[in-house]
């Protein structure tokens, strides 16, 4: 009994285990370090293919002029600049981030692209969003879902800061369809990033992390069952890029 009391108490930080107290904080300080140079690594890892999956996500949002919505997780903006606009000056976006560097940095951007009015910052966990119930028409997560510590709980939490209609997007790195194509990510992912990541932001180790945490993240079909469970109806996922990256979609009704 008290070896499954210290598994419970663990969780996995890339491919560590480390104690549930101290992911957090791990990850806050992966961010910490990255956030200067988030947007060129972006660029660089992705060869901007990220731009067209933020483009997908935003066509999937269903979001219009007047609503109210939600982009956590946000980190440096590119979601919000593009809700900003849909929702126009009668509508609100809230940036989020439960990093305080990479929030500063979204919001830095944004400001400095003229980009104010419609725009709220806030600093929050996914777990325990400091949000009324059924205030969102729509949240976006895009990359951060990988990087919670108990993703049910976060799932829980948007649900129930979603009004009755809203619908969740998450996008995130998921597991390739094509053997062929997984064997090419692996090498990619386990030998360029970090090395990407040590010539560009001095920094091997964070994307080193980035790596793994892929790895330990849910797959397609078993995050759209961890969705089924908290309640989200019409749930589906859209494939991008051979299943390197995943859309999820549902909705609360």
């Amino acid at each position: 009994m008290a070896e499954a009391n210290d598994r419970e108490q663990t969780t996995h930080f890339g491919y560590q285990e480390v104690p549930v107290s101290e992911k957090a904080s791990r990850v806050a300080d992966v961010f910490h370090s990255v956030a200067s140079k988030y947007d060129a690594m972006n660029d660089l890892m992705s060869f901007g293919i990220h731009r067209w999956w933020k483009r997908v996500t935003i066509e999937h949002s269903g979001v219009k002029y007047g609503n109210t919505v939600l982009d956590l997780a946000g980190g440096t903006g590119d979601l919000t600049a593009r809700l900003s606009a849909r929702v126009g000056p009668e509508g609100r976006v809230v940036l989020s981030d439960i990093n305080s560097s990479m929030l500063e940095a979204g919001r830095d951007k944004l400001i400095d692209k003229g980009l104010v009015g419609n725009i709220e910052y806030a600093q929050a966990d996914a777990e325990c969003l400091p949000f009324d119930d059924n205030t969102f028409h729509c949240i976006t997560i895009a990359f951060g879902l990988r990087n919670v510590t108990d993703k049910a709980t976060a799932l829980e939490s948007m649900y129930r800061v979603l009004k009755p209609g809203g619908r969740l997007l998450i996008l995130d790195f998921s597991k390739p369809v094509l053997p062929l194509l997984s064997k090419l990510y692996d090498a990619y992912s386990f030998i360029a990033l970090p090395a990407l990541g040590k010539l560009v932001a001095n920094d091997a180790d964070s994307y080193r992390y980035l790596a793994e945490s892929i790895r330990k993240h849910p797959d397609q079909e078993t995050l759209l069952a961890m969705m089924d469970r908290t309640g989200y109806e019409r749930t589906e996922f859209f494939n991008m890029t051979g299943g390197i990256v995943a859309l999820h979609k549902g909705f609360k009704f």
